[in-house]
C-alpha cells in the first residue's frame, strides 16, 4: 500500500492524487481530504475501489480519519 496526497478537486479520481513516499502530515481538525492509502496501479496512480470511495465519503461526511483516509483542516 502506498500513500497518496489529494491534489485535486474530485474524491473519486485516481488522477486528482500524487504519489507521497510516506504518510503525509495533515494537521489540524480533520474537515477536508488530505490523502489516502491504497494499491498503487503500476503507474503512481491509486486503485480506488468501491470500498475505499465509501471510506472517503464515510471519513468527509463524519469529519474523522481512518486507517487508509486522512483528512485536514479547510
Amino acid at each position: 500500500m502506498n500513500w497518496f496526497s489529494f491534489t485535486g478537486t474530485d474524491p473519486s479520481q485516481p488522477s486528482h492524487y500524487t504519489l507521497v513516499p510516506s504518510q503525509p502530515s495533515c494537521a489540524g481538525l480533520p474537515q477536508k481530504l488530505c490523502a489516502l492509502q491504497a494499491q498503487n496501479d503500476g503507474s503512481n496512480i491509486p486503485v480506488i475501489t468501491d470500498e475505499l470511495k465509501q471510506e472517503i465519503i464515510d471519513c468527509m461526511e463524519n469529519m474523522v480519519n481512518s486507517t487508509n483516509v486522512k483528512l485536514k483542516a479547510r
